[in-house]
């Protein structure tokens, strides 16, 4: 059966219907698991917050180190592709903010190294 025919049949549909459903459920019960850990441990909601201020703090640095004005947006519309200063300064937040985790990730990993290595 063609890909096209067998993406409209009712089996297909239902075991997506399926599919969707046991996604939920899974989601569902791995937020209320997650957030009956997180309140019923104080110590553990004071790092949540933490960790949630700090990406806060990383996404709107990534937004303000973002620049819109760079020249793409004519270099895009140069293509056929439309976009505008907003659109380009939101994938510069991205981009930023992506960088910025990967140093804050790879400094974490080395200053667990060096706090181990130093205990011994």
């Amino acid at each position: 059966m063609p890909a096209s025919e067998a993406i409209d049949s009712g089996a297909m549909n239902g075991m997506f219907i399926i599919m969707y459903l046991l996604l939920g459920i899974a989601v569902l019960f791995s937020l209320v698991f997650a957030l009956k850990n997180l309140f019923t441990n104080p110590e553990s909601l004071k790092k949540t917050l933490f960790v949630v201020i700090g990406f806060l703090v990383v996404v709107g640095l990534s937004y303000v180190l973002s620049d819109g004005a760079d020249g793409t947006v004519e270099e895009m519309a140069g293509r056929g592709v439309a976009t505008t200063e907003s659109t380009v300064k939101n994938i510069g937040a991205g981009l930023n903010m992506f960088f910025l985790l990967v140093i804050i990730a790879i400094l974490a990993m080395l200053w667990g190294g060096i706090k181990k290595m130093s205990n011994k």
